[in-house]
């Protein structure tokens, strides 16, 4: 997700959690975010998506970061 969010442009953060979800904040450009999220609810060749759930965050951040594993 960091290299396709470097990619498209948007900051924020990702981090994998111990149960096998993925959590991340993302915030940019709409159209950009709109993508990050269609390219989540596939994810990377190979990854497993299951579920994406969305919902508005807050924060203000100036790249996008791997934050480690909660």
């Amino acid at each position: 997700m960091r290299a396709e969010a470097d990619r498209l442009g948007v900051a924020g953060w990702v981090r994998n959690c111990r149960d096998g979800s993925v959590e991340a904040t993302v915030q940019g450009d709409e159209a950009a975010v709109a993508a990050l999220i269609a390219w989540a609810r596939r994810g990377p060749p190979a990854a497993s998506v299951t579920n994406a759930a969305i919902s508005d965050g807050s924060g203000s951040f100036t790249a996008f970061e791997r934050r480690p594993t909660a």
